[in-house]
């Protein structure tokens, strides 16, 4: 019987949540995720909740943020002139929004802060510090693969 090992690619449907119960994503209703354990595509503590998985399993698990996305780095809380912000633009603590990074790539900020004409926008994921609830059910592996992550 094939499981989920660290050198499989898997095809999964998943949703993710806080502990809240929040929803972040689901493609439940859309395409599979296909990817390789390992890729950098789920956080560790994901990769290691689908381990030993079965085609068909659904699994959940309790994601604390040293296995989700980290904490929120200190280096990565950057102010900004509240000038840089459009005029119509209703900013507030806790928004995520995206800001033009370097080769033309998004990334995204959160707003932790507003005074004065300065705001402060912390770099670090935006779930970085947040316990997750991840679901998922696997619908395919793969691991007879010679490391042929381009295909």
């Amino acid at each position: 019987m094939t499981i989920v090992n660290p050198n499989s690619k898997i095809s999964l449907h998943y949703s993710l949540s806080l502990d809240d119960g929040t929803k972040i994503e689901n493609n439940y209703d859309d395409d599979p995720l296909v990817c390789f354990i390992g890729d950098g595509t789920l956080s560790s503590g994901m990769e290691d909740a689908l381990i030993n998985a079965k085609v068909n399993d659904s699994i959940e698990a309790n994601i604390p943020p040293e296995q989700g996305y980290g904490y929120s780095d200190e280096e990565n809380i950057h102010s900004l002139p509240a000038s840089d912000f459009e005029e119509d633009m209703d900013i507030k603590v806790g928004m995520v929004i995206a800001f033009d990074g370097p080769d033309d790539d998004e990334i995204p900020g959160t707003i932790v802060e507003i005074k004065d004409n300065e705001v402060m926008v912390d770099f670090s994921h935006p779930l970085a510090g947040r316990h997750l609830l991840f679901k998922a059910t696997v619908l395919a592996i793969e691991n007879d693969r010679q490391d042929n992550r381009d295909s």
